[in-house]
């Protein structure tokens, strides 16, 4: 995914009488990077055979690998905490949202009682109390918060929290697969993460929309590079119904992304080994290419996100990226006719190389589990 400045974000210090809450223009978060560096034993390739005769006999899920670029766009449920900020007043600075107890990185429900979802509903709430104090309920991590704020008037005459909100944000990513049986898409292979706090953004609803790939920084050592897409609001390809750690997960309303698609087995993690794969990725208009990488390593540690270590091999890919990019995030990873994953990382040090996802790891997140062979 791509990131743009937090300071361009989709939050809004809460001036009261201020505009109305708008859509967050940072584009989501996003490829995380990792600067260490690691070595792995290199492995003579695999020899290629076919998938599919083992596939109907092993009876193993069938899905649709994709590599397009979407939009993405995400309403929290709940209003986001991203920042305390104080209140400039004639008798000096208050600290209203800090001094009531809130922190960053609350998730604000609820006030007076009444469910809250977008920082316009927080504005009106706001303003309609003129000064008075408000409820609110809130969330901190597994806790459930009981607080009282008193918005205070700043030297303008404008009622503030002193809070910074959040609760949308769009970008763009990549879909990793389609599932036919139950036409449910799978994109990113991790989650999507508030900008600010890197909490896990809680979905209210969302969905994915036509994209293509303007432009591309590339990557160079200490520098990630990054797909600069654009997509159109308007047009909405599917609706997500979950934002989890191993991916976002949504229905699929039109087909257009997977015609003339054809689906290929789901590789089991003994199934995957260190050698030649390859990946496809979207990173020019709306064109699908295929690249050759390499897998370095295979492993089943940590939140799953990193079982794959990856090199790029592909000249093509290195001389147009540099390696992976942000905006890659996602993009389906495949080994002798199978899929084995998805892209999730890129090294800060070292663009040629980053991490991914393991496919089976993604259907048992979405709750899919292998089809049931056929007599």
């Amino acid at each position: 995914m791509e990131q743009e400045p937090k300071q361009q974000g989709g939050m809004a210090l809460l001036w009261l009488g201020a505009a109305a809450m708008f859509l967050a223009v940072i584009l989501l978060a996003v490829l995380s990077w990792d600067g260490q560096e690691e070595t792995v034993p290199a492995m003579a390739p695999l020899s290629a055979h076919t998938a599919a005769a083992e596939s109907a006999e092993a009876g193993t899920r069938m899905v649709i690998p994709v590599g397009k670029a979407v939009g993405i766009k995400l309403f929290s449920d709940g209003v986001l905490v991203v920042g305390l900020s104080p209140v400039e007043t004639d008798e000096g600075s208050r600290y209203p949202g800090r001094d009531s107890g809130l922190k960053t990185g609350d998730l604000i429900t609820h006030i007076d009682g009444e469910e809250v979802d977008t920082i316009e509903e927080i504005q009106k709430a706001v303003a309609q109390r003129q000064g008075d104090s408000l409820a609110i309920q809130a969330v901190r991590g597994q806790q459930q918060l009981q607080l009282t704020v008193s918005p205070v008037e700043n030297s303008q005459g404008v009622y503030q929290l002193g809070v910074w909100l959040r609760d949308s944000m769009a970008g763009i990513g990549t879909m990793t697969f389609y599932d036919p049986d139950s036409q449910m898409f799978a994109a990113l292979g991790h989650g999507i993460n508030d900008v600010d706090t890197a909490m896990l953004m809680p979905l209210e609803s969302g969905s994915i929309m036509p994209a293509t790939v303007a432009d591309v920084k590339k990557g160079t050592s200490g520098q990630p590079g990054e797909l600069h897409g654009e997509f159109d609001l308007t047009t909405d390809l599917g609706t997500l119904y979950a934002n989890t750690s191993r991916g976002i997960f949504g229905h699929l309303a039109q087909q257009t992304l997977v015609q003339n698609l054809q689906p290929v087995p789901v590789a089991r993690q003994d199934e995957v080994k260190v050698g030649e794969a390859e990946i496809r990725s979207n990173i020019r208009g709306d064109q699908v290419e295929t690249f050759s990488i390499r897998i370095t390593r295979v492993s089943d540690t940590g939140d799953g996100t990193r079982s794959l270590m990856l090199e790029v091999t592909d000249p093509r890919l290195l001389e147009s990226t540099g390696g992976i990019v942000q905006g890659m995030s996602g993009s389906p990873i495949l080994q002798n006719g199978k899929l084995v994953g998805a892209v999730t990382h890129v090294l800060v040090n070292d663009p040629t190389r980053g991490y991914g996802i393991l496919a089976q790891d993604m259907l048992d997140q979405a709750g899919l589990a292998p089809q049931a062979k056929v007599s």
